[in-house]
C-alpha cells in the first residue's frame, strides 16, 4: 500500500504548466490552470460537425451499465444525457426489472434487461463490439452479484476492448472494492463525488486525504492508480491524470438534486468518444495536445454540467430537478460550444 509522502516528491517534481496555487500550508504545487478561453476552445475542437454525409452512429454509440429494480432514474439520466449531447445510439444494460420502467422513460433509449442473466458477460460483451464508449455505475446498485461479479467482469471486457470509460457511482463502489482492477487503464475516467472520494482514498493510500490539499489529494490518488484520470465532483470539480490538473470553478447552482452526477458520466462519456477521436485523427489545438483525451472529455462534461444547473436554476429555482437540467442541454451546449 502507498502513501502519500512516499508520492509527494515525484508528484512535485514532474507537476507542469499554468500558475501556481497554494495547496495547503507547507510547499507550492504546480496545477495547470489556464485562461478558461483556452480551455473551450479545446473542449470546441473536439466536437464533431454537423453534416449531412454522416451517417447513424458515426457521432457516437453509448454505453450505460446500469439500472437495478431501486435505481431507474440514474441510467436514465445518463443515456439520454448522452445521447443529447450528441451521441447517434444510447444503450442501457440492466436488470429485468429495471427494464420496463427505463424504456417507459424514453423511447430514445436501447434497453438490454441482461445484467441478471447466467450470460450478462458473456451477452453484454459482444454489444461492447458496437459501442465507442461505455459507462459503469449510474444506478448498477451494490449487490454482490451483479456489481462485484457481473460488472467487474464487464468492466475487464471494456478493458480489453480498450473502449473509452466513465466510471461514476456504483462503479466508484466497486473500485473501491477491487482498485487494482482500473489500475494503469488509459481511457478511464473516475468521477467520485466527495464522499466516495475519499473512500477509494482510503482503500488506496490506507489515510483519509486532507481536506485542506484537495488538488495534490487528487493528484496522489491518480498516480497511486496509474495515472487513472479522476474527477473530484464538488463546487470546483478537480481533474488530474496525476501529471496535470484542470479545475472547472464555472458557475453552476446551489440546487443539490439527485442525478446530477448522472447527467456528467452520460455527457463524459459522449465526450470522451469524441476526444479520442480527435486524437486519434490528430490534432492541431495545442491544449488537447498537451492534456489529452479524458482531460478534455472531463473538462468539457464538467463545464457542461454546470451550465445546465446555472440555466435551470434560473427559470426553476428551489424546485430545480436533474429533469429540468437535462432540458437545458441543447441550449447550454450552444451557449459553450457553437
Amino acid at each position: 500500500m502507498l502513501s502519500v509522502a512516499s508520492l509527494l516528491g515525484s508528484l512535485l517534481s514532474r507537476s507542469s504548466g499554468g500558475s501556481t496555487a497554494k495547496i495547503g500550508s507547507f510547499q507550492w504545487v504546480h496545477t495547470s490552470y489556464h485562461k478558461p478561453g483556452l480551455l473551450l476552445e479545446m473542449a470546441q475542437s473536439v466536437i464533431p460537425p454537423l453534416t449531412f454525409n454522416a451517417h447513424k452512429g458515426l457521432a457516437g454509440r453509448i454505453a450505460v451499465i446500469g439500472g437495478s429494480k431501486e435505481y431507474t432514474g440514474a441510467p436514465y439520466f445518463a443515456a439520454i444525457s448522452a445521447l443529447k449531447v450528441g451521441a447517434d445510439l444510447s444503450h442501457v444494460f440492466c436488470t429485468e426489472g429495471a427494464s420496463p420502467v427505463i424504456k417507459s422513460y424514453s423511447p430514445e433509449l436501447i434497453v438490454h434487461p441482461i445484467l441478471e442473466s447466467k450470460f450478462a458477460v458473456h451477452e453484454t460483451s459482444e454489444w461492447l463490439e458496437k459501442m465507442h464508449a461505455v459507462v459503469i455505475g449510474p444506478g448498477l446498485g451494490t449487490d454482490p452479484v451483479i456489481c462485484l461479479d457481473i460488472a467487474k467482469n464487464i468492466l475487464e471486457e471494456v478493458k480489453k476492448k480498450n473502449l473509452p470509460l466513465v466510471v461514476d457511482a456504483d462503479g466508484v463502489f466497486l473500485l473501491t472494492e477491487y482498485p487494482d482492477i482500473i489500475k494503469s487503464y488509459g481511457k478511464a475516467i473516475l468521477t467520485p463525488n466527495v464522499v466516495e472520494f475519499e473512500r477509494l482514498f482510503q482503500k488506496v493510500m490506507g489515510e483519509k486525504p486532507k481536506p485542506e490539499e484537495p488538488v495534490l489529494a487528487v493528484k496522489v490518488l491518480s498516480r497511486a492508480l496509474g495515472n487513472v484520470t479522476i474527477v473530484k465532483k464538488g463546487h470546483n470539480d478537480i481533474i488530474s491524470d496525476g501529471e496535470h490538473v484542470l479545475v472547472c470553478c464555472s458557475e453552476g447552482s446551489p440546487r443539490r438534486c439527485g442525478g446530477q452526477g448522472d447527467l456528467l458520466s452520460g455527457a463524459m462519456g459522449t465526450f470522451s468518444y469524441w476526444a479520442h477521436q480527435a486524437i486519434e485523427r490528430g490534432t492541431d489545438n495545442a491544449l488537447l495536445s498537451l492534456y489529452g483525451p479524458n482531460l478534455c472529455a472531463a473538462y468539457a462534461a464538467c463545464l457542461l454540467t454546470k451550465e445546465c444547473s446555472k440555466q435551470a436554476y434560473s427559470q426553476k429555482r428551489r424546485s430545480t430537478t436533474t429533469s429540468d437540467m437535462i432540458d437545458c442541454i441543447q441550449s447550454s451546449f450552444e451557449t459553450l460550444f457553437e
